[in-house]
């Protein structure tokens, strides 16, 4: 490896857009996320406390080397994502929670709903994520 790391750039922050959610309250809006999850590809993960939907979605300014055909002109949102948040350097991030498939969610809300009618039972580890989605809108 050399030693900058975009020489090594796979592009993983600009093949997904990660959006921001409201925070689940109601049974639908529970609802809503399974829906979410059973489309292919299709990730919710918390972050801080934010609730965030991934999208899988290739950005069209990238070349087939990875590098950024828009780079003098690209998006704000590009030119705030600093090195050390670059996905391929950053390693494993931890999400507060991910749900990855409808059964996911609703283990999550089963686990919930146990929590508030008082069986306290071992909450699940915090899953790891390869990226860090909060900033995937490139």
């Amino acid at each position: 490896m050399g030693s900058v790391c975009c020489e090594h750039c796979t592009a993983a922050c600009c093949h997904y857009i990660a959006l921001p959610i409201d925070r689940p309250e109601s049974r639908r809006d529970f609802d809503d996320i399974r829906w979410y999850l059973m489309h292919k590809g299709i990730t919710v993960f918390v972050e801080d406390d934010d609730w965030y939907v991934q999208i899988p979605a290739k950005c069209g300014g990238l070349l087939p080397d990875n590098r950024c055909r828009v780079y003098e002109t690209r998006p704000k949102i590009c030119r705030e994502y600093k090195a050390g948040d670059c996905d391929y350097a950053g390693g494993s991030y931890g999400y507060d929670e991910l749900f990855q498939c409808e059964e996911d969610i609703l283990a999550y809300v089963k686990q919930r709903q146990a929590n508030k009618n008082g069986n306290k039972t071992k909450k699940p580890r915090k899953a790891r994520r390869a990226h860090h989605g909060r900033r995937g809108a490139s």
